[in-house]
């Protein structure tokens, strides 16, 4: 117990899940300004060190959290988030809190309305207490920029969290706070949360709409929740999720088709285990730890056998259409800001401008038919298992990986191919924790259902994380 603004604070407050929150929150036990302050006083503890959370909100806060006590005092109806405390990638716009998008081009930018995603959760009545670090633009899976610097792994401090909702993971993972927001392209979701030992939950595209975004009828970028359990990223997505006109591609199901608690699944199921998903090179380390999966799931009832769907065409496939979303999303800034680019940015802006039509026409068939094959596959097995990511978390001063078993790459995307090849099924994926290398570093399990079986998906991480238990192993800081 400690005292904050002359309020004595519980500090364990800060480890209880979401859903305990809540509970406790909506019933009295505890109040919003307590649940803060707890809070608060772990990011003065922790996050100087990690530099996960990089423009804190707390005068904002305060003054969320004395509303969600006040409306709790009332009887009002509380949200579904009523009192959380969240923090917001800094990819998202947040109406007067500053928005840099890890670019020194907005390193002073403040927004004047709410992203989509950061509406629905305030409007459920989570509480922000800042914004999350992320890489520029979000490019790339190891979390740093020129405005905020260097996030760094709780679990080792020498390392990386991944991302590009880095930020979100480490302050997820350190107990700054128990729910976070994120996007994924390429396994920006998935990625730091393998790496720091928390859920990460990619949904099928539309699930979380987005009504900002260049690319309204192409979602291969998709928003999502974080947390540090299946039940609390579903509480999150229960916000999140849900029709809205305004986007093209958003799905129907509303939000509260998700709350929790998510049940396991009521019948065996058929799991395909993909140790290398398509021959991709994992390290050692890696395939180390997840070899004991195919086990659990077989334990827990189900029917496991080696299987991959054909993934044929997938690098290519990503690459250009990446390419070519991003010169539709940056172009303009690179036409103007050139030089405040970090060099994998300008390479991949660069790509897409110089894009022949061509190539966007081979790739869009060749998508449209690995979908297809997608569907095929998902008619013999109910889900599929496979690594998140291909090396274990690596050091902070690495940008990319250049190298793994002996295969050289040309780019900073290819060590990321086990995320960026299920983004093209176009199907929901989740990270759950699966354990340790042998030096204490996190790995990930990808657990990816059909296409819009969320809740199966939900289901089955649940199922795994209540046999494993992985994700109670804290950081030591």
């Amino acid at each position: 117990m400690v005292s904050v603004l002359g309020v004595t604070t519980d500090t364990s407050l800060v480890w209880k899940t979401a859903v305990e929150l809540r509970e406790m929150l909506g019933n009295g036990t505890v109040s919003a300004a307590e649940v803060l302050d707890a809070h608060l006083v772990r990011i003065d503890e922790v996050n100087p060190v990690l530099n996960a959370i990089v423009t804190e909100t707390r005068e904002l806060a305060a003054s969320m959290a004395a509303e969600a006590d006040r409306r709790q005092a009332a009887g009002e109806q509380l949200g579904l988030l009523h009192g959380l405390p969240i923090a917001h990638k800094d990819l998202a716009d947040t109406a007067g809190v500053l928005t840099t998008r890890g670019s020194p081009i907005f390193a002073d930018n403040v927004p004047t309305e709410n992203a989509p995603i950061v509406e629905r959760a305030q409007s459920a009545g989570a509480v922000m207490v800042g914004k999350s670090n992320t890489p520029e633009f979000g490019m790339g899976s190891q979390t740093f920029n020129q405005v905020f610097g260097t996030t760094c792994n709780p679990y080792d401090i020498s390392k990386t969290p991944g991302g590009s909702s880095g930020g979100a993971a480490v302050a997820l993972a350190a107990a700054m706070v128990p729910i976070a927001d994120g996007s994924d392209l390429g396994g920006s979701l998935r990625n730091p949360a393998a790496f720091c030992n928390v859920v990460g939950f990619r949904p099928s595209p539309g699930r979380v709409p987005n009504t900002r975004t260049a690319t309204p009828w192409v979602p291969l970028a998709t928003e999502g929740p974080m947390a540090r359990t299946v039940d609390d990223v579903a509480l999150l997505l229960a916000a999140q999720a849900g029709p809205e006109l305004r986007a093209a591609a958003a799905l129907e199901t509303p939000g509260t088709a998700f709350l929790p608690p998510v049940p396991v699944p009521d019948r065996p199921l058929r799991v395909a285990w993909a140790p290398n998903l398509d021959n991709l090179p994992i390290d050692a380390a890696v395939s180390d730890v997840l070899a004991s999966a195919p086990g659990v799931f077989a334990e827990l009832g189900h029917h496991v056998e080696e299987a991959a769907p054909d993934l044929s065409n997938a690098r290519e496939i990503f690459d250009i259409l990446r390419a070519w979303l991003f010169a539709m999303s940056a172009g303009p800034l690179y036409d103007e800001h050139k030089d405040k680019l970090k060099d994998t940015a300008i390479w991949q802006i660069e790509r897409g401008l110089n894009l022949p039509m061509a190539d966007h026409q081979r790739a869009s068939r060749q998508h449209a038919a690995l979908y297809q094959r997608t569907v095929d596959f998902f008619e013999d097995y109910d889900v599929l298992l496979c690594p998140v990511t291909q090396v274990a978390p690596f050091s902070h001063e690495t940008e990319y990986i250049t190298e793994i078993n002996g295969q050289k790459f040309d780019s900073y995307i290819e060590w990321m191919r086990v995320c960026t090849d299920v983004t093209l099924m176009n199907c929901p994926a989740i990270s759950v924790p699966a354990g340790f290398t042998d030096d204490g570093l996190p790995i990930g399990l990808q657990i990816v259902g059909p296409p819009r079986r969320d809740s199966l998906v939900l289901q089955v991480a649940k199922h795994y994380e209540t046999a494993t238990n992985f994700g109670q192993q804290r950081p030591v800081l």
